[in-house]
């Protein structure tokens, strides 16, 4: 019997460093930031929400077209140092994706800001009917500054994969 759930609000991630973060999801994805940030230390509430024990943090929320992205710093307890080249096999939330208007031009910005791309994206998966249309699409796993996996996407109409965006539409309903 299903919980009532209606959609995924936000995804979370902790990262070392809240200001470099904020050049990953604002200005290198293009990322909103919505609402204020927020910090605490010693509030037995949000410790009891967290599972944590006398926990401190600075975070901040922003939007990416359909989804919100809920960036933390945890200032205590601190985290051991993150491995940047954590299999994407691990158990657990392995990434998330992005989907881009030219996965080309975003590829190289990508590079031009120091992000590390595992491949170069084939756009073989990419192919144009008789009447101009693309189907199919392309994508490569990327990561951010400090290690964290994320996909970038260019997708048109395919079985698969739907897109979330629209050139001349913007951002679309799950179908």
């Amino acid at each position: 019997m299903s919980i009532g759930a209606r959609g995924i609000q936000h995804i979370g991630v902790s990262v070392p460093d809240l200001d470099k973060a904020r050049e990953f999801y604002l200005d290198l994805l293009g990322a909103e930031e919505v609402g204020p940030p927020l910090e605490w230390s010693a509030n037995p509430f949000i410790d009891a929400v967290v599972g944590l024990k006398d926990s401190a943090a600075r975070q901040f929320m922003c939007r990416l077209g359909n989804a919100y992205i809920e960036v933390f710093e945890y200032l205590a307890p601190r985290s051991a140092p993150q491995d940047p080249d954590q299999g994407v096999n691990r158990y657990g939330y392995t990434h998330f994706a992005v989907q881009v208007e030219d996965i080309q031009s975003c590829y190289q910005r990508l590079l031009d800001a120091g992000i590390r791309v595992h491949t170069p994206p084939s756009m073989d998966g990419i192919t144009v009917d008789a009447q101009g249309r693309k189907r199919g699409y392309a994508a490569t796993y990327c990561r951010d500054f400090f290690g964290n996996v994320f996909e970038i996407m260019e997708i048109y109409s395919d079985e698969q994969i739907r897109p979330v965006w629209r050139a001349g539409e913007g951002v679309i309903a799950a179908s």
